[in-house]
């Protein structure tokens, strides 16, 4: 299983959020990309890129670090990128940057045309976010409730075309309280495109549940705030997963 390192931006700094509050912030790094830089020589496979700014104002406000970022560690490792994805100027502009996967959130549930357009034209480069709370489908940076099905919508978008789906507990994430692994599992199994488990990972355990059900269609997990806090040492986690993985 892949692990994935999160560098959440916010006003150019490396930060996280506790349940997608953007007062409720702690800053990591002003420098993000010497922290891309860590992760990297930490032995993270591929980094995972959110502009916190960009996903609530709907376009992009990070665009100057994340192309320091890509420029950085472009050529080593996959980056994929979300946060403010809302048209295909801007999925075209980031990926001409060397962004490998583009994210999209919000505007997939708001306007699915959009997102078969962007997997018609991005073909192999559109990945879809599903933040849920009880199964259900919430966005705009995580503040409005829809009643959408997860898996039902999830449906859909692998019948446009999408790589995978982010799937992201939203009641647990940035709060350390382990993943939602029966969630997620019910979401891989109902797919044939892979799943992204994403929220709460906390500690090694996490990582041991996350891998015994890989099978299933969980083929990586975006790992945040336990990273940062030391709740979880990434390098041991990703040696951890690719032994369990055999």
């Amino acid at each position: 299983m892949l692990l994935i390192p999160a560098i959440d931006l916010k006003d150019g700094q490396c930060v996280r959020l506790k349940q997608g509050e953007m007062d409720d912030v702690t800053v990591f790094s002003e420098d993000p990309v010497a922290m891309a830089r860590h992760w990297v020589n930490a032995g993270a496979r591929r980094l995972h890129l959110v502009d916190l700014n960009g996903a609530f104002a709907g376009k992009p406000k990070n665009e100057a670090v994340i192309k320091a970022i890509v420029a950085e560690v472009g050529d080593e490792v996959p980056v994929q990128l979300g946060g403010g994805i809302r048209d295909l100027d801007i999925i075209e502009r980031y990926l001409d940057d060397g962004i490998s996967y583009v994210i999209v959130g919000t505007a997939a549930v708001k306007n699915p045309g959009f997102l078969q357009d962007a997997c018609t034209a991005f073909g192999g480069h559109i990945i879809v976010g599903l933040d849920a709370k009880d199964g259900k489908v919430a966005t705009d940076g995580w503040s409005k409730m829809t009643g959408h099905d997860v898996v039902d919508l999830a449906r859909k978008y692998e019948d446009y075309g999408v790589e995978g789906i982010i799937y992201t507990d939203i009641g647990r994430d940035g709060m350390l309280t382990g993943v939602n692994v029966e969630a997620t599992v019910k979401l891989a199994r109902a797919l044939r495109i892979p799943v992204i488990a994403s929220g709460g990972i906390a500690s090694m355990a996490d990582i041991d549940a996350l891998c015994a059900v890989e099978r299933e269609g969980i083929e990586a997990a975006i790992t945040g705030r336990a990273i940062y806090q030391g709740t979880l040492d990434f390098s041991a986690a990703q040696a951890r997963a690719d032994e369990l993985g055999g």
